[in-house]
């Protein structure tokens, strides 16, 4: 007895075009040899993170801002072009969001200025140039005597002719060299990183090798943070595009995108180039 085909056997499906976002990070990541466990370390994005996003599932990334910034994280760590990737992410999602405001969540802190250190550059020059104006004037008044007479009140000899010896004149201090700036000026055994919100303002996260949390909060425009450490510094930029970053002395050059997140890790020896 033959069974019939369901009319429904004879229905065709449209064949998907391409890949879905997580599936293709996914066999991105195993073609070049790595583990979620490597990946993960590799870009500071939480392993369950990892894995969520490559079944397609985004609704642990806090937002679309914040998936599309893992995404391209992703991406470029397993050598994909992370562009493509979030092209396809807003067309599934409705479009490119806007910047997520990071100012109802923080704006409660107020980021206090850095005091400034005295400058004692510039306060050595001054007690220089007041001890030797007083040496001179002490020199001078106490050899200078009367026209006319000698030092002890005698009658002065007759002039004689000009010999090359002339009175001693005050030394001048010498002018110390131009040091470089205080952004330059920085330990050799240590990780310096310096951001300024040039462009309007930024949540931003900073920690220590350790996990030590450094400062975690809003950095309004024309505001700058700085933070040390012996071994490494991570940080998680809201808005990236926002932030100028200077590190270990050195300009960063790369430009990121408004409400971009970007997690950025540096040490002693970065930047490479800047």
């Amino acid at each position: 007895m033959s069974i019939g085909n369901s009319p429904e056997d004879d229905r065709t499906f449209p064949a998907d075009d391409r890949d879905a976002i997580g599936r293709t990070l996914q066999q991105a990541r195993i073609a070049a040899g790595l583990t979620v466990e490597e990946v993960s370390a590799s870009t500071r994005v939480r392993i369950p993170i990892v894995h969520a996003i490559e079944e397609d599932d985004f609704s642990r990334c806090g937002g679309d801002v914040y998936a599309r910034g893992h995404i391209r994280t992703l991406a470029r760590a397993v050598g994909l072009d992370p562009a493509q990737l979030i092209e396809q992410y807003d067309a599934e999602h409705g479009g490119r969001p806007a910047p997520t405001p990071a100012a109802p969540l923080f704006e409660a802190e107020r980021i206090r200025p850095e005091p400034r250190r005295p400058n004692w550059t510039a306060a050595m020059v001054a007690a220089i140039v007041a001890v030797v104006g007083f040496v001179g004037f002490t020199m001078f008044d106490g050899n200078e005597a009367p026209k006319g007479t000698t030092a002890d009140g005698g009658p002065a000899p007759a002039p004689e002719k000009a010999t090359s010896a002339a009175k001693p004149k005050p030394v001048k201090p010498v002018a110390p060299k131009p040091t470089e700036s205080a952004i330059a000026a920085v330990p050799q055994d240590k990780v310096t990183v310096k951001l300024t919100a040039v462009d309007g303002k930024s949540w931003i996260s900073a920690k220590a090798h350790d996990g030590k949390l450094l400062f975690d909060g809003l950095l309004l425009e024309g505001e700058s943070k700085t933070f040390q450490d012996d071994e490494r510094i991570d940080l998680v930029l809201g808005n990236a595009g926002a932030i100028e970053l200077h590190v270990n002395g050195k300009k960063v050059e790369e430009k990121f995108e408004s409400g971009q997140v970007e997690r950025l890790t540096y040490t002693k020896g970065d930047p490479e180039a800047g």
